[in-house]
């Protein structure tokens, strides 16, 4: 792509506050034990995207004007996505020795460390929120909820879960779905809508913001299994054809590459229709829904 989008603009604005406030709430590399601290960082540090605490912070301000409310909790949902790719790369899940281009957690500091550091990073996401300071949130207990029904086994937990079961097998079109629905887009949903919980979003845009973030929480895993078929090694910092390889349930390996893309554009489309009635910054919203059907990495 040429001139960047708007979401992609919108990213760049805001990831750099989103590292400050992870580097203020992650504890110090100096501090004891200092390898799991290092560990830690290591993958949060690593180049990632921002995407869930960009969401976050998005539909907040989306709703409510402002999106420094949000930011504490935006760094919190980062620290359980980093959690999340830590264990998914270990050789009890999908055995992986890069990942954004530099080596797996596991591989620098041992599978232990690795293990524990994913532990951690999911605690502190958990104490960081409970310590965040949301004074238009008229319920904490529910941003709490929202949080642990994205991760828990209704969601990405769950969704990882069935990832490891479909392995080998040719499970059903709806089951692959079933299955990206939780793994990937329950938490990608869970940031929208946390953001807007913490915006006092009225119930109606709560809707709007379940409906949009399935789709593009969908639509985002569809493309990164493309991406696994089509993109090369140096592209996208990790390996590529390995889903096939370790016989991985995706769109693309029940479908083919081509209807696989279709799809996603389908599912896209869709939630660009929704986008409107996000309020404030819908233009960013459905920006988005560009973003991701033409992202290369």
């Amino acid at each position: 792509m040429g001139t960047s989008s708007r979401f992609e603009q919108y990213l760049e604005r805001v990831r750099p506050k989103i590292d400050a406030a992870l580097d203020r709430l992650l504890p110090p590399a100096s501090r004891e034990p200092r390898t799991l601290h290092r560990a830690m960082r290591y993958s949060v540090f690593a180049g990632g995207k921002r995407l869930r605490p960009a969401l976050c912070l998005l539909a907040c301000e989306s709703v409510s004007g402002r999106s420094a409310p949000a930011l504490t909790a935006a760094a919190a949902l980062e620290m359980i996505h980093t959690f999340s790719l830590v264990h998914d790369d270990l050789p009890g899940m999908d055995d992986d020795d890069l990942r954004r281009g530099r080596p797996t957690n596991h591989k620098v500091f041992g599978e232990g460390m690795a293990i524990l550091a994913g532990d951690a990073l999911l605690s502190l996401a958990f104490e960081t929120l409970s310590r965040a300071n949301l004074r238009r949130a008229a319920d904490p207990c529910a941003l709490l909820e929202t949080v642990c029904t994205a991760t828990g086994p209704e969601g990405m937990i769950g969704g990882q879960a069935m990832d490891l079961l479909f392995e080998g097998r040719k499970v059903p079109l709806r089951s692959v779905y079933a299955m990206h629905r939780r793994k990937t887009g329950a938490l990608i949903h869970g940031s929208l809508r946390l953001g807007a919980q913490i915006g006092a979003a009225s119930a109606a845009q709560l809707r709007a913001f379940r409906d949009y973030g399935e789709r593009v929480g969908l639509a985002f895993q569809i493309g990164d299994d493309l991406l696994n078929v089509r993109s090369s090694r140096r592209a996208l910092g990790k390996a590529t054809g390995s889903d096939r390889a370790r016989g991985k349930a995706t769109v693309p390996g029940r479908v083919g590459a081509d209807r696989a893309e279709r799809e996603a554009a389908r599912i896209l489309r869709e939630a660009a229709a929704i986008a409107p009635r996000l309020g404030g910054r819908a233009e960013e919203f459905e920006s988005l829904t560009e973003f991701l059907l033409h992202r290369t990495h």
